[in-house]
């Protein structure tokens, strides 16, 4: 029996950073809050870590959010929660979630689950109180590691030793985890491009394809997410070399032509990849020459922003340019008509595309973070005060003229050539 409780129990001997870690977790965050809710809560209530932040410690890695499990159904979390003051809001209450509040730091705090009936898409889940029937609903060996607040795991499937021996695998049937949720296809080459030290399983990518078009069938919105969350990693850089995760995506994403491109990156851009917000990846990845973006924008239902930003610099390199676009006084007009953030998308995109680093246009980034947009100087009152004019369209249209000039005289402008305007 000790045998048995020691393999689903595995405590964290000669595992001091494991420990450790989870010692970080407590002192950098109120962790302790949530814990100290729920096991006071009843005589039977336990609460564990869970998932991506006992994977990243155990792999060193650096926890950016923090998921926790517990034996106790939705209703009851609530209550634990309500108790000790910690404030709370039912992000996904039906599938058993609560995000908890505490100094803006945020912990979901997932019920133990089964699954009743899935389709792919959807789930309709049944609340538990075993641990096991929870773990072998998950999706990889490596996502189910769970551990008390001391860090002692527990390791059903062991997925410690998958993700030490840089293994990602499914736990139990592979077609039967797929079909529960098919984005798990898009999660399986995150992780294997993040974590596999090996080749793929051919099984596993033949059942992928075979799935395919379950997977087709997602929504837009958590599809793109997913591939978001795929972009922002560090395994992204190794998508374009790896031939079969590279064919899935690309008959998923059809739209996303340029992934290529990143074995052709130079050092800065190589360096800076992962420095970049999303919007911006996304365009590199997206933008052709072609009307792809118009449709990736439909396709995907982009914020208006993102949009925005993407279709602005579509336009941009849709037109011809020369390396004295790349001056600063000729990039004066997009800085002060577009805004900065336009202005360093168009050369954050030039160096991005370039296959050498170019430290004329690093510069110029430099040059562009610390300007402020200036404000026009002149004004139509001024004019009509100081020249004698009258107001209307002609006063408009001399004062666009001396805005123009002023903008590419790098923000300068002289009487007499306010005169000259004037006069014309």
């Amino acid at each position: 029996m000790k045998n048995l409780l020691d393999k689903i129990f595995f405590r964290s001997q000669n595992l001091n950073y494991v420990n450790l870690g989870f010692k970080d977790i407590l002192q950098k965050t109120e962790a302790n809050q949530i814990f100290v809710a729920i096991q006071s809560f009843s005589q039977n209530s336990e609460i564990r870590y869970v998932g991506g932040c006992v994977r990243k410690i155990i792999n060193k890695e650096k926890v950016d959010d923090i998921d926790l499990a517990v034996n106790l159904k939705p209703k009851d979390v609530c209550n634990a929660l309500n108790k000790n003051n910690i404030k709370y809001y039912e992000s996904g209450i039906e599938h058993g979630t609560i995000t908890a509040l505490i100094n803006n730091i945020k912990f979901e705090i997932t019920s133990l689950r089964k699954d009743i009936d899935t389709d792919g898409r959807h789930a309709e889940v049944e609340f538990s109180n075993n641990w096991k029937d929870d773990a072998s609903r998950r999706d990889f060996t490596i996502n189910c590691i769970y551990a008390d607040i001391e860090g002692n795991l527990f390791d059903p499937f062991d997925g410690k030793r998958d993700l030490e021996n840089g293994k990602v695998n499914f736990i139990g049937d592979i077609e039967t985890r797929i079909k529960e949720d098919f984005l798990r296809v898009l999660r399986y080459i995150r992780f294997f491009l993040n974590y596999s030290k090996n080749k793929h399983n051919p099984k596993v990518i033949k059942v992928i394809k075979k799935n395919l078009n379950g997977v087709l069938g997602i929504s837009s919105e958590r599809l793109l997410d997913e591939f978001q969350k795929l972009l922002k990693s560090e395994g992204f850089l190794k998508l374009a070399t790896d031939h079969d995760c590279l064919e899935i995506i690309n008959l998923i994403f059809p739209q996303i032509k340029n992934i290529s491109k990143i074995n052709k990156l130079n050092n800065y851009a190589k360096k800076n990849f992962f420095k970049m917000d999303l919007a911006f990846l996304m365009a590199f990845l997206v933008i052709d020459g072609t009307d792809n973006v118009d449709y990736f924008i439909y396709k995907f239902n982009l914020s208006k922003k993102d949009k925005k930003r993407m279709l602005f610099l579509n336009s941009f390199y849709s037109e011809k340019f020369n390396n004295k676009t790349f001056l600063e006084k000729n990039l004066n007009k997009v800085f002060y008509f577009n805004g900065k953030e336009a202005l360093m998308d168009i050369i954050y995109f030039k160096i991005f595309r370039s296959s050498r680093t170019d430290n004329r246009l690093i510069r110029l980034i430099e040059i562009f973070k610390k300007k402020e947009i200036p404000v026009m100087p002149i004004k139509a009152n001024m004019l009509i005060d100081k020249f004698q004019l009258s107001e209307g369209k002609e006063l408009g249209k001399k004062l666009k003229k001396i805005e123009e000039v002023w903008v590419n005289n790098n923000f300068n402008i002289s009487d007499k050539e306010i005169q000259m305007i004037l006069s014309n």
